[in-house]
């Protein structure tokens, strides 16, 4: 896909951080928007900075751990411009420390974001973008979901957030060749950037109250988010930067998108002895 005026962008996640710069990103490219998340004042703000580059746009609050909001998020993108060119599953939340000491929330949490949303947006979408390319021969679609180099590499203290991005690593592949067997005209791509200064540091400030045990901090915990947020602020590329790379990643028809690519000297370490 080369060409994105007038085609239209699911974004979810995109109060913030990666979501909002994707957003803005596609905005200044004449995309019309579908824009969700959980954070209603985030999503209104980046909704007032998408149509202020000119983009038509749509917004839903939507947890996209729960299927049928996302089911709803699908309807109401058809509904308004009738069909989705990109879907971005983006939405992402983490929690730090050692796995024996994160609870039974803490893990249905990060796993019901970064994981089933993904899964959601998948059976949610997908299904309607493979008709339409069966509908018309013209049709281009694109699923893009976000990873993280934490889907190649493992660091100690985020055992939830790194086994959920390594799942979505697996899944976007496996999509990537399901889609190949159906069909020339959609497929996928996963984003797996390297630290990027986002707000997902600050990510609990979104936890429903169902799945806070409570236990707000606690040593391993602490010390993860100290070391997260100082790795975030030391970050040498942008969000806006990150979704740039996106967009040129999708031209060029990639399926591993790695903003960062000298962090894959690294990632290849696994693979020795």
């Amino acid at each position: 896909m080369k060409h994105f005026k007038e085609r239209v962008a699911v974004v979810t996640g995109a109060a913030s951080g990666l979501g909002r710069a994707i957003a803005l990103t596609a905005a200044r490219k004449g995309m019309r928007l579908v824009l969700a998340d959980v954070d209603e004042p985030g999503l209104a703000a980046t909704r007032e900075q998408a149509e202020a580059c000119g983009a038509e746009t749509l917004t839903l609050r939507c947890d996209v751990s729960d299927a049928e909001q996302v089911k709803t998020l699908a309807d109401l993108s058809v509904n308004r411009f009738g069909r989705v060119h990109l879907l971005f599953n983006n939405a992402g939340v983490g929690c730090g420390g050692f796995l024996w000491e994160n609870s039974e929330a803490d893990w249905k949490w990060v796993l019901g974001v970064n994981l089933w949303g993904v899964i959601n947006g998948v059976r949610a979408f997908v299904p309607l973008m493979l008709e339409w390319a069966e509908q018309d021969e013209k049709y281009e679609g694109r699923v893009i979901n976000t990873s993280s180099l934490a889907g190649i590499l493992n660091a100690p203290a985020l055992g939830p957030y790194n086994v959920s991005k390594h799942a979505v690593v697996s899944l976007s592949e496996t999509l990537y060749h399901d889609l190949t067997y159906n069909t020339d005209r959609v497929s996928a791509s996963v984003l797996c950037p390297f630290y990027v200064a986002t707000g997902i540091g600050d990510s609990g400030r979104n936890r429903p109250p169902a799945l806070d045990d409570g236990r707000a901090t606690f040593p391993s915990r602490a010390a993860a988010d100290t070391l997260t947020r100082a790795a975030l602020d030391a970050a040498t590329m942008s969000a806006p930067e990150v979704a740039e790379e996106v967009f040129q990643g999708i031209c060029e028809d990639r399926f591993y998108i790695f903003p960062q690519e000298e962090m894959l000297v690294a990632a290849s370490g696994r693979f020795k002895n």
